[in-house]
């Protein structure tokens, strides 16, 4: 029957889902790079958000654990953290079972099998196995077993954490590979009751030859964007390691922060001037702060849990680290010369004072930078930039290349900008710098800020037809912070 004619012929509506804006970045995650063999050369990254996930797959005896201990017991606690793999040592191929359902891993699917096959290439050279009998075994890790007994050149185990079996070569390096498994023979198909065939879900990891931190830390650049900190959780890096990582920092195309935990005494000595803090001081990095505990071989992950609490999209949120507490973390007694030796090396210190306090001094950079103001104008440039983008990403029309169109991209910087004073990083005040448009050095900062652009009519040609803003200049003035006082107290009788 027929229903007449559409209501569209006379109304017609259409409904456009403006673009979904691009997201600021996290600048609350720490990295944690380690060499221990639990994440493979292939996975290389994993997120947790609490200690408990760590020790499960870590256990709590090692380095990658004890430095996500020190993050997560900060307080407030911060919540991102990623662990990374460095290939300290060459790695073994791996060939990486598809995580199995619970049902799935149901023990009578594989008490059921009395002939099991199962083919696979490992190193070059094809492995069969044939005939295994899997009816008398209690457990997976025994069903592993059982496999291993008949293949050559491999270990097998079940992974309880991850709910996956692997297969792993015993050579390592470059050389080292594990293909998918199959089954030709017949019998009952382990490849695929397993999860090692590539149907499956089974994912190759080829071996890898022994790495320097530098490709490692470049490995890890290029997986995520989504960490800001970054600590080693390795006990023997040499000098050169943490001068390499520091320059790799440094050059990095994303801003980031390295944090060195230094526990040779020789950093307390005034006259000694070839310890890692002082030729990091040297090398004048903006990006690499170090801190001296000569028990705790990661307390820098702990100033980067407290850091790492600040929400910067809040009201009065930022810190500045000096003061703050170190949980798990003992406290050094120093001498007033010990600490001006560290405070000359631009070395961090969480240190007893003779009131019952400890608090971390001084907060800064191996170039004597703050590390507050460091980490504050990394998230303003990202925020600004962002909001800028999403200006011209979501906007449904063109935003025209005139005065009134550059005045949108002004008042969308100052927007951004109003954010960092409501945080505390930015605060009226003195200019003292160059002249920017009206503004001159003298000038008072009423807003915290000025934003600047010039008019479109000076614009060169050039750059009106390669279809580019004016430049937009921005001058702000830094909250700081107040790190010392003085009193003066005159008495008269």
């Amino acid at each position: 029957m027929s229903q007449g004619l559409p209501v569209s012929d006379v109304v017609n509506v259409t409904v456009s889902m403006a673009a979904r804006a691009a997201q600021a970045r996290n600048f609350g995650a720490l990295l944690v790079v380690g060499s221990s063999d639990v994440i493979d050369a292939g996975e290389r990254l994993r997120t947790y958000s609490d200690i408990t996930s760590v020790s499960a797959d870590f256990g709590t005896g090692s380095a990658e654990y004890q430095a996500a201990r020190l993050y997560f017991q900060q307080s407030p606690r911060p919540v991102d953290l990623l662990i990374g793999r460095w290939v300290k040592s060459a790695s073994a191929a791996l060939l990486r079972g598809a995580v199995l359902t619970d049902d799935q891993q149901t023990l009578s699917r594989f008490t059921a099998v009395t002939n099991g096959v199962l083919d696979i290439m490992i190193d070059g050279t094809k492995r069969s196995a044939t005939g295994v009998d899997l009816s008398k075994e209690t457990n997976l890790n025994g069903v592993a077993g059982r496999l291993q007994d008949a293949l050559s050149g491999a270990n097998v185990y079940w992974d309880e954490t991850n709910s996956r079996f692997a297969v792993q070569s015993i050579t390592a390096g470059a050389g080292s590979s594990v293909g998918f498994a199959s089954a030709t023979a017949e019998g009952s198909n382990l490849a695929e009751l397993m999860g090692l065939s590539e149907h499956a879900g089974a994912t190759a990891v080829t071996g890898k030859d022994q790495e320097s931190l530098a490709d490692a830390l470049a490995a890890l650049s290029g997986a995520s964007g989504d960490w800001y900190g970054m600590v080693i959780a390795d006990e023997m890096l040499s000098d050169k390691d943490v001068l390499e990582a520091a320059a790799f920092i440094e050059a990095d195309a994303m801003s980031r922060c390295f944090g060195h935990t230094v526990q040779s005494t020789r950093a307390l000595a005034a006259d000694v001037k070839d310890d890692i803090a002082s030729k990091l001081k040297a090398s004048n990095f903006s990006r690499t702060f170090v801190q001296y505990s000569s028990a705790t071989p990661y307390a820098a992950a702990s100033m980067f849990g407290r850091a790492f609490s600040v929400n910067f999209n809040g009201n009065n949120t930022t810190i500045t680290l000096k003061f703050k507490q170190e949980p798990g973390i003992r406290a050094e007694t120093l001498t007033r010369g010990q600490a001006d030796a560290l405070r000359a090396k631009n070395c961090n210190v969480f240190v007893n004072y003779n009131n019952d306090t400890a608090i971390i001094q001084e907060g800064v950079m191996c170039n004597g930078d703050f590390f507050d103001e460091r980490h504050g104008l990394d998230w303003l440039q990202n925020y600004v930039q962002t909001n800028l983008f999403n200006l011209l990403y979501t906007s449904t029309t063109k935003i025209p290349q005139t005065d009134a169109g550059v005045t949108r991209l002004v008042s969308n910087v100052e927007q951004s900008l109003n954010q960092a004073v409501a945080n505390g990083l930015v605060a009226p005040g003195v200019w003292n710098g160059g002249e920017i448009g009206e503004l001159a050095s003298g000038d008072t900062l009423t807003s915290g800020y000025y934003v600047y652009a010039p008019a479109i009519a000076t614009q060169a040609q050039s750059d009106r037809e390669a279809r580019k803003a004016p430049v937009i200049q921005v001058a702000c003035k830094l909250a700081g912070a107040v790190h010392y006082a003085d009193v003066e107290i005159n008495v008269v009788r």
